[in-house]
């Protein structure tokens, strides 16, 4: 499946120790991210990381793009709902997206443990039907 990746910057060690310990899994995916994301979780995992811009540089719009034509499985979004973002209508915009497309979304650590494990379990494998070009 094709799983993306993106983290704020307040949560971007949290994505990092997520990886690490979900690795083992992840490893069994094709991974997408935005730039920094990517940058810092390949570093720190091992894994295979396609990287597209940073979100400030429309890496997030790149992501979306992908989501709107049906080409990601999985979005993990690990995002600080604290501080106020410019570019929140974006990711209203992918959001969305994730909706019209029916792509499993976590924005959190407590959602992302619950699709990761549905991950593992097969759970997810319907979108193996939805998005053949998505299997490894």
């Amino acid at each position: 499946m094709n799983i993306a990746i993106i983290a704020h910057d307040t949560k971007k060690e949290l994505m990092v120790q997520f990886c690490i310990a979900y690795c083992g899994i992840l490893s069994r995916h094709n991974i997408c991210a935005t730039g920094t994301t990517g940058k810092l979780v390949a570093e720190a995992t091992g894994l295979q990381v396609f990287r597209f811009l940073s979100g400030s540089q429309g890496g997030d719009q790149q992501i979306s793009a992908r989501i709107a034509c049906n080409e990601i499985d999985l979005l993990l979004f690990f995002r600080d709902p604290l501080t106020p973002k410019a570019h929140e209508p974006k990711e209203a915009d992918m959001l969305r997206l994730c909706d019209v497309h029916n792509i499993p979304v976590a924005t959190n650590i407590a959602t992302a443990e619950a699709l990761i494990h549905s991950l593992e379990r097969g759970d997810l494998d319907w979108r193996n039907i939805v998005n053949p070009s998505s299997v490894k």
